[in-house]
Parts: C-alpha cells; sequence; structure tokens
C-alpha cells in the first residue's frame, strides 16, 4: 500500500511540474505520442530498458538482498544519459547500474523554450526486480517544489532531494582532511569497508579519495532543511562565508563549544570554546586549512586532577589532554588556546604531501596502539602515497618534553619522530599493516637527522648506525579482515622482545608488547545505521618508556598512543545510532591498569607511566599486566544530541558519564573514585576529545 501512494504521488507531481513551455526528453519510440504523452512515455522506455538489461550481482543474490536502490540520473543537453548517484553501500551494484545506463541511447534531449536543456530524474530500482511494478520515474525539481507535502506522508529520510549544481560543500572535492571524529568516521568506514581496494587505518581521510566510494554531496542533501531566509540557511544547513570563483573557493565558519554541567562531588563543569574555522583551495590540488580556538573551562575532578598531574615545568597549572598547555582562569578553572593549520597538495592522483601543526591517527580501532589522536597537536609532514593495493604513508612529527628535569632555562626538550606505515590489500578482504616509528633528539647536535627523511629506508638499521642508544624504535603489524557488514581488526605493538624470554613465559621485563583485538557490525541486526563496536586492548609493563627520559612514547606529558599508557588491559563496547539529524552513543570500558605508589617509601617503576625511566624497574623478571598499585577501572557514557548544522557539524547534545576507579593504595592524585557527570550544551564537532581515562 505505501508503494502504491508513493507512486500515485509522484506521478501527480510529475504532472504538475510538467507546462507547455518545457518538454521532456524523446525516445525515437514516443516520436509518434502526443506532447502530453511524452512523458509517460519516456519513462516507460527508460524503465522497460533498465529492467530488461539489469543482472543482479551475484554477491547481492546470496545475500537475499531486498531494498531500493535509488538512481539520481540525467539527461543532458545533447542527449547522452549520465548516472549522477546511486545510494547503494555496495559497490556491485552502482557498477551495474552504471553499465546499465551506458547501454541507453542517445535521444532527443529536453527543451526549455525551444532551447535543449538537461533534465534530473530519480528511478527508485526496487531489487528483487519484480517488484518494480508500482515504481515511476520522477523528475526531480518537481519533488523539491513540493516537499512540504511530501513530508506530511514520507518519513523525512526516505525524501530524494536535489543535489544542487553549485554544492554547498565545497570541501567534498577538496584535498582537505575530513575532521576525525569516532561518530562520524563509523559511517565513512562501512562505505569504505564494502569497497575492494580502500585502505582506512591512516585517518584523517582526505575528502578526495572518500569520495571514491560515497557520496558525501547526497549524504549531507538528504539533511538540508528548507529554509528561505539567510539566517536560516546559514544556522542550519551553510557555511558562514563561502567565496568560490574559477581558481578558488574558501569556506568561513565560526565555531562554539559551550557546555555546562554538574559532577556528584560539587563540581560545576563548563566550556566555552569560541573558534575560528577557515578552509580553502587554490585550483584543483592545493588546499588549505587553519582553525583557532580560545577556551576557558572547568571539568570533572578526575579530569581536572589528572591534567594538573602532567602539568609542564615553568608555573602553568595544568595540561588539558588532548588541547595543550593551560594557563589559570579565575581561581579553579583553565585557559588553553589551540591553534591547528596544514596545507595539502596533490600533484596527481597518488600522492598527496601535508604539512601544518595537528593529529594523526593509525589503526581501525576506537583506540591505537601505533598512533593515537589522545595527546595536544604537534607540527606534521605527511606522504601519502596510494597505488595498485598499497598505501604508503610517511609522517615525521616534532615533539617535547615539558617535564621540569628536561626543562633548561624555561625552553622544553625537543624530540622527532619518524613513522613508516605501508597498508597492503592482500585480497578484496583481507588487509596487512607494516608499522614502523623511530624517535631521536638532538644528542650531539644532530638535531633532525637525515637518516631518518629517508622515506624507503629501514629505520631499525638507521637507528642502529647512529648509535646504540641515539634512538627507541617500536615496530607493529596490524590485520583486517572484512565479510558481509562485519570488519574484524587487530595490531600487534612490539617495542622490545627476546624470543627467548618470550618462550620461557618468566615474566621478564623487556619483553615491552602491546596487543588489540576488536570487531565492528555496521547497519547490526539489519538495523540502519545501528553501528556496534568491540575491543579488547593489552600491553605490557613499560612498554613506550625507555632509559633515556626523552626518547618515551609521549607529547607534552601524555601518551602518544594508548591513552592508559602501559600496564594495563581493556574491554570497550560501542553504539551508535542515527536517524536523520537525531544520534545516539553509548559507551562502555571495563580495565584493569596498574600505577606506581608514589608514596615516598615505594619509589619503583611498575610500567604503567611511560615517562617514568625503565631502569627504575621494580624487577627483571616476575613482570605482568596490572602489577603494582592496581586498580580496576569502569567508564559508561551516554551521549545523546541532535545535528544543527551539517556543513560545521555543529551538534546540540546532552551527556551522562560514569566512572569507577577503585585502586589498591590510594596515592592523592589516583585516589578512590566514584563520577557521575551530566553537561550538555552546543558543539561544533571537529576533533575527539577522550575523557576515558
Amino acid at each position: 500500500m505505501k508503494k502504491i501512494i508513493s507512486s500515485l504521488i509522484f506521478i501527480f507531481l510529475s504532472i504538475s511540474a510538467f507546462s507547455q513551455v518545457e518538454k521532456y526528453p524523446v525516445f525515437k519510440e514516443c516520436n509518434a505520442e502526443k506532447i502530453s504523452e511524452i512523458p509517460n512515455c519516456f519513462k516507460e522506455q527508460v524503465k522497460k530498458i533498465i529492467i530488461k538489461e539489469f543482472k543482479i550481482p551475484k554477491n547481492i543474490r546470496q545475500e537475499n538482498f531486498s531494498g531500493t536502490v535509488n538512481i539520481i540520473f540525467l539527461v543532458d543537453n545533447s542527449g547522452n544519459f549520465q548516472v549522477t548517484y546511486v545510494n547503494s553501500p555496495y559497490k556491485e551494484l552502482k557498477d551495474e547500474v552504471e553499465r546499465v545506463f551506458k547501454t541507453l541511447p542517445k535521444i532527443t534531449p529536453a527543451k526549455f523554450n525551444n532551447h535543449s536543456i538537461e533534465m534530473q530524474f530519480v528511478f527508485p530500482l526496487s531489487i528483487p526486480l519484480e517488484n518494480n511494478i508500482q515504481n515511476t520515474i520522477v523528475k526531480k525539481e518537481a519533488i523539491d517544489e513540493t516537499i512540504k507535502q511530501k513530508e506530511a506522508i514520507q518519513p523525512k529520510e526516505d525524501l530524494v532531494k536535489t543535489i544542487p549544481k553549485n554544492t554547498l560543500f565545497p570541501e567534498h572535492k577538496s584535498e582537505l582532511n575530513i575532521p576525525f571524529t569516532h561518530a562520524e568516521y563509523s559511517s565513512y568506514n562501512y562505505y569504505l569497508d564494502k569497497a575492494d581496494n580502500s585502505h582506512t587505518a591512516v585517518k584523517p581521510y582526505v575528502y578526495s579519495e572518500v569520495t571514491k566510494y560515497v557520496d558525501l554531496d547526497a549524504q549531507k542533501n538528504k539533511l538540508i532543511k528548507p529554509k528561505s531566509t539567510w539566517f536560516g540557511k546559514k544556522l542550519l544547513n551553510e557555511h558562514m562565508a563561502f567565496v568560490k570563483a574559477k581558481d578558488y573557493w574558501f569556506t568561513v565558519d565560526p565555531g562554539v563549544d559551550v557546555q555546562v554541567g554538574k559532577d556528584n562531588y560539587g563540581i560545576n563543569t563548563f566550556n566555552n570554546t569560541r573558534s575560528i574555522h577557515i578552509n580553502g583551495g587554490l585550483g584543483n590540488k592545493f588546499s588549505f586549512s587553519a582553525s583557532f580556538y580560545e577556551s576557558q573551562g572547568r571539568f570533572a575532578n578526575y579530569v581536572n586532577q589528572y591534567a594538573e598531574s602532567i602539568k609542564p615545568a615553568g608555573g602553568n597549572p595544568a595540561i588539558i589532554p588532548g588541547r595543550g598547555i593551560a594557563k589559570e582562569y579565575k581561581s579553579d578553572a583553565y585557559d588553553y588556546p589551540v591553534a591547528e593549520a596544514y596545507i595539502s597538495y596533490s600533484p596527481n592522483k597518488i600522492v598527496n604531501f601535508q604539512f601544518g601543526n595537528g593529529k594523526n591517527f593509525i589503526g581501525d580501532g576506537y583506540r591505537s596502539l601505533f598512533l593515537s589522536d589522545v595527546a595536544s597537536p604537534y607540527p606534521f609532514f605527511k606522504i601519502n602515497t596510494n597505488f595498485w593495493k598499497i598505501k604508503y604513508t610517511n609522517l615525521w612529527m616534532w615533539m617535547q618534553d615539558v617535564r621540569p628535569e628536561l626543562t633548561v632555562d624555561g625552553a622544553y626538550k625537543q624530540k622527532f619522530m619518524a613513522i613508516h606505515y605501508l597498508s597492503w590489500n592482500v585480497t578484496k578482504k583481507l588487509n596487512i599493516g607494516l608499522f614502523e616509528t623511530v624517535i631521536w633528539e638532538d644528542t650531539n647536535n644532530r638535531g633532525f637527522d637525515v637518516n631518518y627523511l629517508n622515506p624507503l629506508i629501514f629505520y631499525t638499521a638507521a637507528e642502529f648506525s647512529t648509535g646504540s642508544r641515539a634512538g627507541n624504535t617500536l615496530l607493529g603489524l596490524s590485520l583486517k579482515y572484512k565479510f558481509n557488514n562485519i570488519s574484524i581488526y587487530s595490531q600487534l605493538l612490539l617495542d622490545e622482545f627476546r624470543v627467548s624470554e618470550i618462550t620461557s613465559s618468566n615474566g621478564w621485563w623487556g619483553n615491552k608488547n602491546g596487543i588489540q583485538l576488536g570487531v565492528k557490525y555496521y547497519n547490526a541486526f539489519n538495523i540502519k545505521n545501528l553501528f556496534l563496536q568491540a575491543e579488547y586492548n593489552a600491553v605490557r609493563p613499560y612498554t613506550y618508556s625507555h632509559d633515556e627520559l626523552n626518547l618515551n612514547y609521549g607529547h607534552n606529558n601524555q601518551p602518544l598512543a594508548h591513552l592508559w599508557g602501559s600496564n594495563f588491559r581493556e574491554i570497550v563496547g560501542i553504539a551508535r545510532y542515527t536517524k536523520g539529524r537525531w544520534f545516539a552513543n553509548t559507551k562502555i570500558i571495563f580495565g584493569k591498569k596498574g600505577f606506581d605508589f608514589s608514596d615516598g617509601t615505594d619509589t619503583f617503576s611498575y610500567g604503567g607511566n611511560v615517562f617514568e625511566d625503565n631502569d627504575n624497574r621494580v624487577s627483571d623478571y616476575g613482570n605482568n599486566i596490572g602489577q603494582g598499585n592496581s586498580a580496576s577501572i569502569f567508564i559508561g557514557d551516554l551521549q545523546l544530541g541532535y545535528l544543527v548544522n551539517p556543513a560545521t557539524n555543529l551538534k546540540l547534545f546532552a551527556g551522562l558519564t560514569f566512572r569507577n576507579f577503585n585502586p589498591d593504595a590510594p596515592t592523592g592524585v589516583f585516589d578512590k573514585s566514584n563520577t557521575t557527570w551530566f553537561s550538555f550544551g552546543l558543539k561544533t564537532d571537529v576533533f575527539n576529545w577522550n575523557f576515558d581515562f
């Protein structure tokens, strides 16, 4: 019944859109028809050819797929058919649609006042094909003219809306990075995992590489609210300022993160961020982005304690995790400015160069054991090379250590990092990743060592040739296997190891490694837009640390990989659901981590703090995950919200966090606590901000 009603509405819209000065495209089979019958004849001919020619791909038949694939196509002013969008998660279906449309003949184009024009249409193709009896081709402009009538009959998410010829989202065709948030990327990864030769580990993604697999314009245009006023358009749909010419474009958007809340310790929490975001492009190959944040905030008690425990030398009271060094604001809050910017250049389809100040992430999980985005932004230079079944990433970074013991005359100690990551699609379903990184400092005024500028060199050999204590290398292996709507992923991180000690299972301190196992489930249980994820992480004591204080795997007193550092294991469960502009995210974490006692009598390192000298270890043997001041950790997080503006990812939200932290021996910094934290606000959601420690 629903299909019949929809078809009648479509027919009515098509007829109402027809006028005496506008004429539909004409097949030769329709030449003898009356003018009033040409639209119906055109639609019947298109439908007849498509249904006759269309072959359901084998994997679609095997999965017993049933549904409607909306095909947006046009007949250009020369009479040629072109497919502009297919809303299907299956690449095979898109390929088949494009193949079929290539079989359609060249016809007489549409006319307006006797001038040839381009005309666009929507064809809802039902699968199985025998369900296409009632389906009708609809002229797209008619849909837009009567959106209000249709909204009263159909759910908003089922509407097909016109894709403007002058897009509202110029960044989609650029070399800019898609702002990395786990919630947004879970939807992109669904399409990337469906594709045969996509690479998903290195983040953030560049728009131009994602648009090969998903029509971002179409996704956002489905969310557009019909507004006639300038304020309504800018608030709900568009960039605040958008300037475009033949050879350049740029957008300017204000941003906010204004939220208030309270925890059960009586702390009135708040965050007040004002930001400006400038994005642009010069030609088709060069893009740029700059974001400036001015922020003040006070957080839940456990976040404030942690921020102050990692404060830098020089008198500043805290480092806000994931953001940067903070100064005092009033008597019990923090002021923390942040600036991020980069340029991106792609001379061809194979190589992309980026230079800027920001963050990077390597992995398919919620956490990463290779490189995460939990630390403050840093300067970097990155090269992504994508060819055949390979994506090869080179990343060079400039880091600093802000602890008092390494600060000289108010200047923080500098260090450098270089990373190689090779992603290889062995088959359509299996991906293997090889990771290598080296950390070194300005010993003997060596500066940025040219040995590590070579994008192909094996870092371990280069480090050995420059001196046995001249650097710190880590190696890693990742695997991902995908089938249907499920993706299984893993990481293995090796800091140091000795085969004889591993096989003896005697807990040798130098067996420094970590492991990750995870699974993602898209459209779980056949519920559209329901995403589920489960992940296990475990890192042995002393991993990421070093006996040279500045060669640890950290930056600004924050770990560069997993937020918990080392000497822990955890299980993470995540669920996300979206419906139109509404969203819900929930997360549960169970874990156990070993801390140092730091009580004045026991000063040994138990392997949980990556910044501690591992020569100060408690024992050479008998080391196990969770040793030392063992703490059990439970974190539950729920967030509900509404997407206000898809162009800027402005969201209205409310969140509830529960955290139970129970150490064996309270230390003053990591005391036993049971936190309930409620907050709500309005934020421009363009980066991950992790408080789950």
